[in-house]
């Protein structure tokens, strides 16, 4: 068999979709469409600090593995944090930026990362990511929302492990959402049935809305409310229409529109990625604020499509302790890590231990205080 050739790739038009979407197993966020919409948009590009340096191999012609790479000048749309390794670098007068970042810009979603079904060529892709960060000399080299098999991988190659916590509804089979309140503690049951019932009140109806059935109207509308809301919060620059409508129309039987209407006038819109055993929570916006809309449209919404679709996992996405009273348990995730400069290698070192300890008294708290009836 011959040795795969190594190829950095910095423009995702220099790898077709045919060669790229068999390495994604089915995962919308890792798909080809999904990463070049990111780019063509211009969502993750270098004037927002995203530059593609994909780590591609390549056997006989064919691509073999690959690994979504990015070349970092800060640290925004990751959502593992690391502000604080940032502010310490500087006050030492180090730079930490550039760095280098493997993860899907935006997206805090568990999956793939080292993207091949040869467990060599996964080991080869984070070799060669290493190298690659040495001989540029980065700070170092960060591996974001690892699945378990791809933390190995990367804890075996001399990689820090770092966790965290997302809450994560999972579906047992149930009939409806009735069979799901049935389960929550009568506190919980009822929390929840208020807040559905003042939305009802309000006047405000809802519709889901499928990727193959959505309309560049509904998502321009969607883009619009997300932007609206991001806008409202000061926040940094994320996604933005172009990026909604390309995957709107390349990827329509994975995405999910939650559409909020009042008096026949659309308010409000919520983002879910979709395969067929799982949902994944993205984004949402409003132009009116009603008590309990954004529980709604964000995750009872999406439960009752869970449930009518048998999908088994929704995943709410990133943070929110306010999802473990919705019917939402803690899941851990994963990070895996590297920094060039051996002194602030070690004092990470050190954090992590202390925080995965803290991070595994966080998961026993949080799983005592369970929202579902003690069995």
């Amino acid at each position: 068999m011959s040795t795969p050739i190594l190829k950095i790739v910095d423009n995702l038009a220099d790898i077709p979709a045919s060669d790229w979407d068999p390495l994604s197993n089915g995962d919308p966020t890792l798909s080809h469409a999904f990463f070049y919409a990111l780019q063509e948009s211009g969502c993750a590009m270098p004037q927002f600090g995203w530059k593609a340096q994909f780590v591609t191999l390549w056997r006989d012609g064919c691509l073999v593995g690959g690994m979504p790479l990015y070349l970092k000048m800060n640290s925004f749309g990751e959502h593992v944090f690391d502000f604080a390794w940032a502010d310490a670098y500087h006050r030492h007068g180090l730079r930490y930026y550039p760095k280098l970042v493997c993860t899907v810009p935006f997206t805090p979603v568990d999956g793939r990362r080292l993207l091949s079904d040869s467990d060599e060529n996964r080991g080869l892709l984070l070799k060669h990511a290493l190298q690659y960060a040495k001989d540029i000399g980065v700070s170092s080299l960060h591996c974001l929302f690892l699945n378990e098999a791809d933390a190995l991988v990367a804890r075996d190659q001399g990689m820090m492990l770092r966790q965290d916590v997302q809450f994560h509804w999972q579906n047992p089979g149930y009939r409806d959402f009735d069979d799901f309140l049935s389960t929550l503690s009568r506190d919980k049951r009822k929390r929840i049935m208020q807040e559905r019932r003042k939305v009802k009140e309000s006047g405000v109806e809802l519709e889901c809305v499928t990727g193959e059935n959505a309309t560049a109207d509904q998502w321009s509308f969607f883009a619009s409310c997300y932007l609206h809301t991001l806008q409202l919060h000061h926040s940094p620059h994320q996604l933005n229409e172009d990026f909604f409508q390309r995957i709107g129309a390349t990827l329509p039987q994975h995405t999910l529109l939650v559409i909020a209407s009042r008096e026949d006038r659309p308010i409000a819109s919520a983002l879910n990625y979709r395969t067929k055993d799982a949902l994944f929570g993205r984004s949402w916006g409003t132009f009116e604020f009603h008590s309990g809309l954004h529980f709604e449209a964000c995750y009872y919404q999406a439960i009752e499509f869970c449930i009518a679709n048998n999908i088994k996992t929704f995943e709410g996405g990133a943070g929110g302790e306010h999802k473990l009273s919705r019917g939402f348990l803690p899941v851990t995730t994963r990070s895996a890590h590297w920094l060039a400069h051996p002194q602030f290698s070690q004092a990470v070192e050190d954090y992590l231990k202390n925080e995965t300890d803290a991070i595994a008294e966080y998961v026993d708290v949080l799983n005592a205080r369970s929202p579902f009836k003690q069995v």
